[in-house]
């Protein structure tokens, strides 16, 4: 019987390209090597998720990625905008403000400035570093609040919120700059337990909207829910990638499985 023509399309359709891919990313802070030579490519649309123990590298490879952290060595390409970064070179401001542009970062901490408002919190980045006209960018603003569960708090005051209502506004600023890359640092680390839930769904939501996002956390229901690859990270290095259903329970390597037994520990 002949194959289906349709059958044929699809198995000799191309995969589609990374909107990033980084090869060898290393760094050292003096004598130590925070990271060794880390590989990562990001597909448009999914979510991938860092997990391993304090002083693996997770942060620092966010860091990198946003040009917070100048590497030592590797490589950076962004094929969708044409940029090849090799770490191993001096950067130019140039070079250094275009990897900065791919992407936005969501901390810890929520970073808020004390004196400003919601709404200027938001709109400080898209104003005075894009550039963009105010009109567009508060009406952007308030959609975006709005998005987030945060409708009418645009007047208020960072010390006027809660925990996870000033985390949820960090989130809007960085969608505000409209990267291609969302990045979360550990972002429910800070929260009481009872405010986690909240910033938790409004991730959620935007990778149901098809956000790309690297996450580093240790709520490892969120990444075994949500992410679509999963990495884990110990001494530098990637040690364990895949799928989340296959990290979670099915880890090859003794390092995940003892790290994932004590998360996962019920005291």
């Amino acid at each position: 019987m002949s194959p289906d023509p349709d059958e044929l399309v699809e198995a000799t359709e191309p995969p589609p390209e990374p909107m990033l891919e980084v090869r060898g990313l290393a760094k050292s802070f003096g004598d130590t090597a925070v990271l060794r030579s880390v590989d990562l490519d990001l597909l448009p649309g999914r979510v991938v998720c860092l997990i391993g123990p304090s002083g693996s590298g997770k942060t620092t490879v966010l860091r990198s990625l946003n040009g917070l952290e100048t590497p030592d060595g590797g490589t950076l390409r962004a094929p969708l905008t044409g940029l090849e970064v090799d770490f191993s070179e001096p950067l130019t401001n140039a070079t250094r403000n275009r990897v900065r542009d791919l992407s936005a970062m969501v901390f810890q901490q929520h970073n808020l400035f004390p004196h400003l408002t919601v709404l200027e919190n938001v709109t400080e980045g898209p104003l005075r570093v894009q550039g963009r006209p105010r009109a567009e960018v508060e009406e952007e603003a308030h959609a975006l609040l709005d998005r987030v569960g945060l409708h009418g708090k645009s007047g208020a005051f960072p010390a006027e919120l809660s925990g996870g209502q000033q985390q949820r506004v960090g989130i809007v600023r960085a969608l505000a700059l409209r990267p291609q890359l969302l990045l979360f640092d550990e972002p429910t680390s800070s929260l009481d337990p009872e405010l986690v839930g909240e910033v938790l769904s409004v991730m959620k939501g935007l990778a149901d909207d098809g956000w790309t996002m690297v996450v580093v956390t240790h709520e490892l229901a969120f990444a075994r829910d949500v992410a679509d690859d999963v990495l884990f990270l110990d001494g530098g290095v990637v040690l364990e990638r895949g799928a989340p259903a296959d990290i979670f329970t099915a880890p090859r390597e003794e390092r995940t499985r003892r790290f994932l037994d004590r998360l996962m520990r019920p005291f």
